[in-house]
């Protein structure tokens, strides 16, 4: 009984963390796609990759608060070295980054195409498309964080 309530407690944990650093990924994907375009004409399309360098950077700012809140509140230290730790985060948040790229490449060039107005704001579909990414891949960072990286 102990264990499921511990179980449940990190999972909460997880989601209030993962919630904590979607804002913040949000929040600076808004940020770098408003502004880049005016330094980075082609941040819009890339080649048909659209805003690969607001992704790359907010997802950045997204994984580093993610792995501060991960170690202090969400997870017990794993067998691991705190280097080799912070190695393996960053090796599945880089491969976690490149997945939830592709997935907002499919969703903002195929599924999300009108503005979705929620009174208070407007959110585009570069926003919902991120929004949607992020959800996906959210998923599997729980589990292989939990599995590989925190073996807990």
């Amino acid at each position: 009984m102990r264990e499921l309530l511990i179980r449940q407690k990190q999972v909460l944990f997880f989601i209030i963390a993962g919630g904590l650093s979607a804002v913040v990924e949000i929040g600076s994907f808004k940020v770098f796609s408003t502004y880049l375009p005016h330094f980075f004409a082609r941040e819009i399309n890339f080649h048909g990759i659209h805003y690969p360098l607001s992704n790359i950077f907010s997802t950045s700012c997204g994984i580093i608060t993610n792995y501060f809140l991960s170690i202090w509140f969400v997870f017990e230290r794993g067998k691991h070295s705190k280097r080799k730790e912070f190695a393996y985060f960053m090796g599945v948040s880089f491969i976690s980054t490149l997945v939830s790229l592709g997935f907002f490449q499919i969703f903002y060039s195929f599924i999300f195409k009108d503005n979705i107005n929620l009174i208070f704001y407007t959110l585009s579909p570069e926003m919902i498309s991120k929004i949607a990414a992020i959800l996906l891949v959210s998923i599997l960072n729980y589990s292989v964080k939990k599995k590989i990286i925190f073996n807990g």
